[in-house]
């Protein structure tokens, strides 16, 4: 839990959760504030089981994955390939065109040409390519005055993608099914604070919308996590423009290891079809493995 990435803050509030829910599951349970000396501690903990609640680059990316494979110890989620893959959001784009799956036009391209110009006609979004937690987004719309002034702590390579409008829905995979699909609703976009703020967003889970809808997304929700590689847990992010029907919903990402606290969205869905979250999380730590 933890560890250095953007999303640290997150991260120790899942690890919280996920120690407490496991203990009350009956298992003995090692907090490790993932650092530099995470191998040693590692080795020292001698874990039966690596129970992972990293969030973000390196706990989620393929690098922690790695050092668990390096030193053979089980750990859950998903393997080095399949994580580092999920977490580039460009390759995932690929991933998604080549399975058949329905997502936006998106290019990277450097921050000083972002800046400079409008690399896409607007609406359009600029992200990082490999965060997650909606860390450093920027919308730009249509009544943009010019291109947008970012962050200087954003990176030099960056996301550019196509505005999806409508709703936010998204699916979890729990093995090798789709549990339910939520309707994130939000006075605004579904950012950092509406995701992690106390009443940031409302939650409609089994999401009150058309079936075909609700089956398309509990579909391309198990096709992304077999098409990516992932094991374990999963969940795939929408937006659906109801105006379209079907032709409005396409694929955002999809996220190797959603956050995990008893009010997360993959948590809450797994709730809705009577899964505990001490239960959930026994189910990942009897699912882990190496080689994965």
């Amino acid at each position: 839990m933890g560890g250095p990435s953007a999303e640290r803050e997150v991260s120790l509030s899942s690890g919280r959760e996920c120690a407490a829910a496991l203990r009350t599951a009956g298992y003995a349970v090692t907090e490790i504030d993932a650092g530099p000396t995470l191998a040693e501690d590692l080795k020292s903990a001698a874990p039966d089981v690596v129970f992972n609640a990293l969030h973000g680059r390196w706990g989620e990316d393929g690098c922690v994955q790695g050092l668990l494979e390096w030193l053979h110890l089980p750990y859950t989620h998903s393997g080095v390939l399949a994580s580092a893959l999920a977490m580039d959001k460009q390759k995932t784009k690929q991933v998604y065109r080549d399975a058949g799956l329905p997502t936006i036009d998106s290019v990277l391209a450097r921050r000083a040409d972002i800046e400079a110009r409008h690399v896409m006609p607007p609406p359009y979004v600029v992200k990082p390519y490999n965060e997650g937690s909606s860390v450093g987004v920027h919308i730009v719309t249509e009544a943009a005055n010019g291109p947008p002034t970012l962050a200087p702590d954003l990176p030099d390579i960056l996301m550019v993608e196509t505005y999806a409008p409508g709703r936010e829905l998204t699916t979890t995979v729990l093995g090798d099914r789709a549990l339910t699909v939520t309707d994130i609703l939000t006075d605004g976009w579904y950012d950092y604070h509406a995701k992690y703020a106390e009443g940031g967003s409302r939650h409609v889970v089994p999401a009150e919308i058309p079936p075909d809808i609700f089956d398309a997304c509990m579909e391309y929700a198990l096709r992304a996590h077999d098409a990516l590689g992932l094991r374990g847990l999963s969940r795939t992010d929408f937006r659906w423009d109801e105006g379209r029907g079907l032709d409005g919903l396409i694929l955002l990402e999809t996220n190797t290891q959603p956050g995990m606290t008893p009010t997360s969205l993959a948590p809450e869905q797994a709730a809705q079809c009577g899964l505990t979250f001490p239960r959930l999380c026994a189910w990942m730590v009897e699912d882990a493995a190496c080689n994965r």
